[in-house]
């Protein structure tokens, strides 16, 4: 009985694989590589892959080819500014931390004096360079009164924004002093 069953189910299978088979699926695989004519083609391996990621069909690691290189791919460790705002704000919670992005949010923080108080801060990174208008620090300060009704205001002018600001570029300019001098 169950070597009945074994045969059909077989057979079914055989069927299908020659049915597929006649779609046309095997001439699809045959053409997968194709040919290439080797008067056009480039002989050196380092060509050929300048080649190709010029096409667009491959990737540089490490500039080692000097293909179309419109994007600058960087660690986060290696970036000053990103290393001193987190080193700034290590003793805050964060919510999101974002390299390729380019922002640092806080979660609301409150010292232990007031509770009624605590702030948020955002940073935002517009470019790797260490300079003041390559950095943007946002603070929102909420504000709740005692039956929990709270206000959030944006703080423009502060002096924590300005702290923030002014720790973080010093920061960042003495760890890109300290890794020149380990160069």
């Amino acid at each position: 009985m169950n070597t009945n069953k074994n045969i059909k189910i077989f057979t079914i299978l055989l069927s299908l694989l020659f049915l597929l088979n006649s779609c046309g699926a095997g001439e699809k695989l045959k053409n997968i590589r194709k040919p290439v004519d080797l008067r056009t083609a480039p002989l050196d391996p380092d060509e050929k892959a300048r080649k190709n990621i010029e096409q667009g069909k491959g990737i540089s690691i490490g500039g080692a080819l000097k293909g179309n290189r419109n994007t600058n791919y960087e660690f986060s460790t290696s970036n000053p500014m990103w290393r001193a705002s987190l080193e700034t704000l290590d003793f805050l919670p964060l919510i999101t931390v974002d390299y390729s992005g380019g922002m640092i949010i806080t979660d609301w923080y409150s010292d232990s004096s007031s509770n009624k108080e605590s702030i948020k801060i955002s940073l935002r990174f517009l470019g790797n360079d260490i300079r003041g208008e390559n950095l943007k620090v946002i603070v929102h300060k909420k504000t709740c009164s005692a039956n929990l009704d709270c206000k959030v205001n944006l703080l423009n002018k502060t002096k924590i924004k300005e702290e923030l600001h002014t720790a973080i570029l010093r920061k960042a300019a003495l760890l890109e002093k300290e890794a020149k001098k380990k160069k």
